[in-house]
């Protein structure tokens, strides 16, 4: 079974750099998604089901916690490894995130290689 990691952020940048951090994946089967908005986001986790997402909060359309919150609720999904990313490093953000269903939270500016390391256990890969 192919592995899917969904990069949801409406920073085209950031997805790229992200995407850069996450590529030596892809020469071991996993296939690197990306949405620029919250709702392009839930409509490529219902339509693809990627294991992972590394989801941004602060979103148009829809943001982050609400994204997560539909994942969470939908019984199909619920099993999805949510990492929020978002440069909102305040205590309630975090509370809201994990609150929302997060299974992570983290904040920007990342660090690829702990990117790199969460995609690896979550999706069982092995470090090389």
């Amino acid at each position: 079974m192919e592995s899917k990691i969904l990069i949801a952020d409406d920073e085209a940048h950031i997805r790229r750099l992200m995407s850069q951090s996450l590529e030596e994946l892809e020469d071991r089967g996993v296939e690197l998604l990306t949405a620029s908005d919250g709702a392009m986001a839930l409509e490529i986790i219902r339509a693809e089901r990627p294991a992972l997402v590394f989801l941004d909060l602060m979103m148009p359309r829809m943001n982050g916690f609400d994204v997560c919150q539909a994942v969470k609720a939908d019984a199909g999904l619920r099993n999805t490894y949510v990492v929020m990313l978002t440069a909102k490093g305040q205590n309630a953000d975090r509370q809201k995130g994990l609150q929302s269903g997060a299974d992570l939270y983290m904040t920007k500016p990342f660090d690829p290689d702990e990117l790199l390391e969460i995609s690896a256990r979550v999706l069982g890969i092995a470090p090389q």
